[in-house]
């Protein structure tokens, strides 16, 4: 099944989807995932550009997707920033953006429950059950091999990358992380391409979403609530 009509987050919203519980599953820092996965796509698109540690737009440069759009205006008009900062920052509003488009475009519906049987509360179904397990089954078989990672497209190890990196539970576990720690660096070198530069930043751009789960997980353990 091919999966480049949908964008690199909108992907990783989709690998949220638990194929074993039939729900989505992705965890409380889905948002921080999503946000990473824009800025790695807008990257690999040379419209976000690294300049010592501070991303850099392309002045009026534009996908056509709105939700990547949207993160561009908003990088542009907003004080510089890290890419620890950009990961976190209104991460919310890209999750947002993202999880409309799929419902635009059918691939979630919005359903109404209660919750304690009293309030009522919005909630997603997925409606392409066979699209989110075809792309989970290949996510995972980028990250556990067997084919080398150069051999991988830069957008699917980028794909792997972040989903292992935000502890996307459905594709990583924990025991999955240090078991593909090395894969996980080869497959984040190859998301780069062949340009050192890029290389580069998409290292930093995994040490960002990895800094900003880590301290939304503390702010959660200390009372503190998440990111975003």
């Amino acid at each position: 099944m091919h999966f480049g009509t949908l964008s690199l987050p909108a992907r990783l919203y989709l690998l949220s989807w638990h194929p074993e519980k039939r729900r989505f599953a992705g965890g409380p820092d889905l948002h921080l995932v999503v946000r990473a996965g824009a800025l790695a796509e807008l990257a690999q698109r040379g419209m976000l550009l690294d300049a010592d540690g501070i991303v850099t737009p392309v002045v009026d440069a534009r996908t056509g997707d709105p939700a990547l759009d949207a993160l561009l205006e908003l990088v542009e008009q907003s004080r510089p920033r890290t890419w620890r900062g950009w990961t976190a920052h209104r991460s919310r509003a890209t999750l947002h953006a993202v999880r409309d488009q799929l419902a635009v475009h059918g691939y979630l519906r919005e359903g109404r429950r209660r919750v304690l049987g009293l309030f009522p509360a919005r909630h997603w179904e997925l409606e392409r059950v066979g699209y989110a397990e075809a792309l989970h089954a290949e996510t995972l078989a980028v990250l556990s091999g067997p084919r080398e990672a150069t051999e991988i497209a830069e957008s699917d190890a980028a794909l792997a990358v972040c989903a292992a990196t935000g502890k996307l539970r459905p594709v990583a576990t924990g025991r999955d992380r240090r078991r593909y720690k090395d894969r996980i660096e080869a497959l984040t070198d190859r998301s780069g391409g062949d340009s050192p530069e890029l290389r580069s930043l998409m290292h930093h751009l995994r040490k960002a979403l990895a800094s900003a789960v880590a301290s939304a997980e503390a702010a959660r353990s200390s009372g503190g609530g998440g990111s975003g």
